[in-house]
């Protein structure tokens, strides 16, 4: 890719100026740049041209960030872009997921004491169980 087509992107614009009062806005941006340059890299086999420390830096970022936004606002929110599996692959997620998991020398037991399900998918659980304990002791 051309460096000329990098910098006639309207996002390389958005970082030569900071007007808003939020500190924080600088993340906005960055992210649209991130997801756009990264979505490049891959595109065109240059993923081998980011450094390892500039991904662990950004996965560091990507994961406090979201575990302190859900837990802070006490809610979830989907983590990926697109919806099933149409821009990251379960491959991917679990190809992310394991190394995650490996770098803090965690494994599949503690994965599973920890997870949790989201407030959003108990509408689409079954709770019969629940209604059949208590047949069971009214029958008695």
């Amino acid at each position: 890719m051309s460096s000329s087509k990098l910098k006639n992107n309207s996002t390389d614009r958005a970082l030569d100026y900071d007007r808003e009062n939020d500190p924080y806005a600088l993340i906005e941006r960055i992210a649209d740049i991130l997801w756009e340059r990264s979505k490049i890299a891959i595109d065109d086999h240059q993923a081998s041209r980011v450094s390892d420390e500039a991904v662990a830096k950004i996965m560091t970022a990507a994961i406090k960030l979201y575990a302190a936004k859900s837990d802070g606002e006490l809610r979830t929110f989907r983590p990926v872009l697109g919806n099933a599996d149409e821009v990251v692959t379960p491959t991917e997620a679990l190809t992310v997921v394991t190394e995650v998991l490996r770098a803090l020398r965690l494994g599949p037991m503690e994965f599973g004491l920890w997870s949790r399900r989201r407030p959003e998918d108990y509408h689409e659980t079954d709770f019969k169980g629940k209604n059949l304990e208590n047949e069971i002791k009214s029958d008695s």
